[in-house]
């Protein structure tokens, strides 16, 4: 390959390149032309970030224009509008260049000093790397359902986790909407499950990392879409969290903490409204009700539960002010 001429690295010496599938071969041409591993990690992992969180993005805010999908909404009296949509876009990417990005940029060294492999080819094949990807989504999961717990509580809520509950409901573009101080706290669940492992077994290499940065953000953003199809990954696989479990938390406030999976809020009772709210519209749809009857009831409940989230939320924000004149008297 031609960017394997001229380099000084040496990276590839004595590579047989014919051997390498079209996947390895883009991976080492990339690391071969930069010629510096710290940045080519650097640029391929920001861009990748970027592309596939507005990539992903689009769709909903596609979705969101069209009527037609309302009544697969959950909040379907809630839909953003554009100047929502550019208010929650400016501040992501603010969050994005001013944390992601220089933790990014750190990584490959980090990586490096564990033992992770970065250039190196060939790359793993999926039997390696599943049980990684599922040990990086429980570790994530457990992490964030902590994590989020303690984001909920006085001083931690008021002067941090608020600006994400700043939409009752919720929109894909919202998923990394966030104070910067939590997007680094959360953002840490993601990134330490593949550091451990790495530092355990040193045996990781970066692209299944990457593999699971991009399930990671199909997720997050699908979580936040605020729509729940037929076809919704938790109507096939009952243990998954998704936008109707998550929906409820910016609704309610309270309740269903965790992110991927359902079994932690399950086992330890914080679902509990949660499961009081379902069974109530399951209860409702029993009546026979007409479909307008149907959508009135299902307005009523939902605006029942929301003010009760608003009231457990000034609890919280009464808490931290308490906290602070505490520490002041």
């Amino acid at each position: 390959m031609d960017a394997l001429n001229g380099t000084s690295s040496g990276l590839y010496d004595g590579t047989d390149v014919a051997s390498l599938s079209w996947m390895e071969q883009l991976w080492l041409q990339w690391y071969a032309t930069i010629d510096n591993p710290t940045i080519a990690t650097g640029l391929m992992s920001f861009l990748l970030h970027e592309i596939v969180y507005f990539g992903r993005s689009l769709p909903w805010i596609i979705i969101d224009s069209m009527p037609y999908f309302r009544k697969w909404k959950l909040q379907p009296n809630k839909v953003p509008t554009p100047q929502e949509q550019w208010e929650c876009t400016k501040q992501v990417l603010f969050s994005h260049f001013t944390i992601e990005l220089p933790a990014i940029w750190l990584f490959h060294p980090v990586a490096e000093s564990i033992g992770m492999r970065t250039y190196q080819v060939p790359l793993p094949g999926l039997k390696e790397m599943a049980p990684q990807l599922f040990f990086f989504f429980f570790f994530e999961d457990l992490f964030h359902y902590l994590a989020h717990q303690a984001l909920h509580t006085g001083v931690l809520y008021k002067h941090i986790h608020k600006i994400h509950h700043k939409y009752s409901a919720p929109f894909g573009l919202a998923a990394e909407y966030a104070h910067p101080a939590e997007v680094f706290i959360l953002g840490a669940g993601t990134i330490c499950g593949p550091l451990l492992y790495c530092y355990v077994t040193q045996n990781l290499h970066i692209f299944t990392v990457y593999l699971w940065i991009v399930l990671r953000l199909f997720q997050a953003v699908d979580a936040h879409s605020g729509y729940d199809f037929p076809w919704s990954l938790h109507n096939i696989i009952p243990f998954w969290s998704g936008a109707e479990h998550h929906d409820f938390h910016h609704m309610a406030f309270t309740n269903n903490f965790s992110t991927s999976f359902r079994w932690w809020d399950y086992m330890l009772g914080t679902d509990d409204k949660y499961r009081a709210y379902r069974a109530r519209v399951k209860a409702a749809k029993a009546k026979g009700l007409s479909e307008d009857e149907m959508r009135q009831a299902e307005r009523e409940l939902m605006d029942e539960v929301e003010k009760e989230g608003l009231v457990a939320e000034a609890e919280v924000e009464r808490n931290a002010a308490n906290f602070f004149k505490a520490k002041a008297a």
